[in-house]
C-alpha cells in the first residue's frame, strides 16, 4: 500500500527521533524489524547541530529513512554563527528532504521568545530559499506561529498538532499539513481529536516523535514507528473509515510534501 520505500507495508512515519538515545541499544535491530514487517519509510527529525548530524546518517544508512535537518526552540543558545551554511550542506545530500525540527516552544521558554523568534525566522527564510517543506513545534505558541507561517508561507507541517479546529483551518490555507500522533488517544488532549475528525483527509500526516509520545496502550514506554497503528485505528474510528483508507491517504499526503 505505501509505495513510498518501495514496499507494502502501511506505516509512514513522518515524525521520529532513531538518533535519541533511547535507542542506543537496539537501534538495528529495531530498524531491521519495523522494516521487515509494518514500516515503508520514515522522516528522521534533527533538533540540534549534533542530531541533524546524526539524522543524516541515519538517512544514508538506511534505505528507508530519510533526514530533516534543524534547529529545535529548545537549542536557540547553542548554535554556531556558521549553522545556516551547515544546514544548507546537509541539504545537498539526496535523503534530506525537510528542516525542521523548528518552531517556537512557550511552554518551557529555555530561551527568550525573541531569540526563538529569530532562530525561526532565519531556517523559515533558508527553507524558502531552498524550496524544501519545514518540520514545525509549536508548543503553547499558537499566535506567533501562525503569524510568522503566514509571512513566509512555507510548504510543511506543524507537528504534534495541539491547536484548536480553527488555528488547523488557517495552516491547512496555507495550504501546509497537520501532523497528528499519539496525543489523539491521549483522554486529556481534546484538539487533537477534533482537529483529527474535523481536518481534510489530504491534509493529515501521521507520526510517532518516538521515542516520545507512545499512544494508549502503550503510553509511558518507549514509543517507535509500529505504534503508529494505535493512533490510526483511534482516527479512523471517529472519522467513520478504515485504517486502511486512513494510511493510504496519510503515505499520499507524505509523498506529496517531501517528495515531489
Amino acid at each position: 500500500m505505501c509505495q513510498i520505500g518501495g514496499t507494502h507495508a502501511m506505516i509512514f512515519d513522518s515524525h521520529a527521533h532513531y538518533d535519541d538515545k533511547a535507542f542506543e541499544a537496539d537501534r538495528d535491530e529495531l530498524l531491521s524489524k519495523l522494516f521487515a514487517t509494518d514500516v515503508c519509510g520514515i522522516i528522521n527529525v534533527g533538533c540540534n547541530m549534533e542530531t541533524s548530524k546524526l539524522s543524516v546518517e541515519l538517512a544514508q544508512k538506511y534505505p528507508l529513512i530519510w533526514s530533516s535537518v534543524g534547529i529545535h526552540p529548545h537549542e536557540t543558545e547553542n548554535i554556531p554563527e556558521n549553522y545556516l551554511d551547515t544546514l544548507a550542506a546537509y541539504l545537498n545530500h539526496r535523503k534530506t528532504v525537510a528542516i525542521g525540527e523548528i518552531g517556537l516552544d512557550y511552554h518551557y521558554d529555555f530561551s527568550s521568545r525573541e531569540a526563538q523568534k529569530m532562530l525561526f525566522e532565519e531556517q523559515l527564510s533558508l527553507a524558502k530559499e531552498l524550496d524544501v517543506p519545514v518540520i514545525i513545534h509549536d508548543r503553547e505558541a499558537h499566535a506567533d506561529t501562525l503569524e510568522l507561517l503566514k509571512k513566509y508561507r512555507p510548504k510543511g507541517v506543524v507537528h504534534c498538532f495541539s491547536g484548536s479546529v480553527e488555528m488547523s483551518e488557517e495552516i491547512i490555507k496555507l495550504g501546509m499539513y497537520i501532523g497528528l500522533g499519539g496525543a489523539v488517544t491521549f483522554k486529556n488532549a481534546k484538539n487533537p481529536m477534533f482537529v483529527a475528525k474535523a481536518a481534510p483527509l489530504d491534509r493529515i500526516l501521521l507520526e510517532t516523535d518516538c521515542p516520545y509520545m507512545a499512544p494508549v496502550p502503550h503510553r509511558g514506554t518507549r514509543c517507535d514507528s509500529s505504534m503508529i497503528k494505535f493512533t490510526a485505528e483511534k482516527i479512523a474510528i471517529e472519522r467513520g473509515i478504515s485504517a486502511d483508507e486512513l494510511f493510504k491517504a496519510t503515505n499520499e499526503n507524505a509523498q506529496q510534501l517531501f517528495f515531489n
